[in-house]
């Protein structure tokens, strides 16, 4: 499936494949956070698409050597998360899947924690009330019942729409095309238009759920799956981190503002596997990850940079810096050492409970046994 076959629905899109910039008549509401940008900006772009990218071979290394117990690819996909996450506040809240590791970079999340809680070390090592940026969700569409629940939350509180740019906030959950079909979203854009709640639903359609096209699941676009609820939406050009950027940052702001909830859908594609588990040759063909090879967001990004004046010198410093942050992480990965046991009773409640305490000094006895009977 491409871009053209797909529902043949209207898409924003600042940039084409070839990087020349234009802002259409009728998109100038979004064209004025661009205006925005500056040239450093632009490059914090591109520098994190690449680091991303980097980040994500590396990882799928480190699992086929037995390093990690399960890789999520999310190659293809920089420019939806990288230009979307960046568009957040730094006030808002953000409840992600399994494959924002784009997203979790624009929000300052150690990368190796990534890394730890698929190695199995931990459940996700960072703070969610400091990064702003929740647990991974590995459950098909939990994680918008969370993020409309939070974002009620924050309206019952009255942090929505006082004009307080210090306290007001947002939501932002992400979602894949095919969870889209679980009920718990449907859910979510109910309660979510019935509250007016401050979120911003963004689906990044990949157009594969596992080995499942899209066209398999839906009749119609997925940026109108909200409107029966009463959410509107819009489609993106997914693989464009200026449109990515500027829809999200322009809902995020109505959203905290008190217009209420909206859905954004980033039409890009998966060109690696579902996870390290799948083999996508057993169900797609090879034509269609050419067509959108040749769409590569960081090859559309870099071609745009050029057009700026950006020279050679600047891109094979990212890539160095892409090296040495793969060097780092390998080293890091396989320094890693086994967690403590006592880990699995932290934060099952979140006051000290007997039953769990009780269950530790029994795990304890019985550790100590082994080292008494040699």
């Amino acid at each position: 499936m491409t871009a053209q076959a797909s529902n043949n629905a209207p898409m924003v899109q600042f940039l084409t494949p070839e990087g020349e910039f234009s802002v259409s008549k009728g998109l100038e509401a979004y064209g004025k956070y661009l205006n925005a940008l500056t040239e450093d900006d632009y490059l914090k772009f591109y520098r994190d698409m690449a680091r991303m990218r980097r980040f994500d071979v590396e990882a799928h290394a480190l699992q086929r050597q037995g390093q990690l117990g399960l890789w999520i690819p999310a190659i293809g996909q920089e420019a939806a998360q990288i230009g979307s996450g960046y568009g957040v506040g730094r006030n808002d809240h953000i409840f992600p899947t399994y494959r924002e590791h784009g997203v979790a970079i624009t929000h300052d999340v150690e990368m190796m924690s990534i890394l730890k809680m698929l190695r199995g070390v931990n459940h996700g090592g960072w703070n969610p009330e400091e990064t702003r940026f929740h647990l991974y969700a590995i459950v098909l569409g939990t994680q918008t019942v969370h993020a409309t629940g939070y974002a009620m939350g924050v309206a019952f509180d009255g942090k929505v729409g006082t004009g307080n740019k210090d306290e007001d906030l947002a939501v932002i959950t992400y979602v894949g095309d095919g969870a889209t079909a679980e009920g718990e979203v449907s859910e979510s854009l109910l309660f979510a238009a019935t509250n007016n709640s401050p979120i911003v639903f963004f689906c990044q359609n990949n157009q594969w759920a596992i080995s499942s096209p899209t066209e398999s699941q839906t009749k119609v676009p997925l940026y109108l799956r909200g409107s029966g609820f009463g959410v509107p939406g819009i489609r993106i050009d997914g693989n464009d981190v200026l449109a990515s950027y500027a829809v999200t940052a322009k809902h995020m702001d109505d959203a905290r503002e008190g217009s209420g909830p909206f859905f954004i859908e980033a039409l890009t594609y998966r060109i690696g596997a579902h996870t390290s588990s799948d083999d996508p040759t057993k169900y797609r063909d090879q034509e269609q990850v050419d067509y959108w090879t040749t769409r590569d967001p960081l090859a559309r990004f870099e071609k745009f940079l050029r057009r700026q004046g950006v020279g050679d010198a600047y891109f094979a410093e990212v890539e160095q810096s892409g090296e040495d942050l793969a060097t780092e992480i390998r080293e890091a990965t396989f320094a890693l050492k086994e967690p403590p046991f006592e880990n699995m009773f932290n934060h099952v409640y979140s006051e000290p409970h007997p039953r769990i305490d009780e269950q530790l000094e029994w795990l304890k006895r019985y550790e100590a046994s082994f080292e008494e009977g040699n």
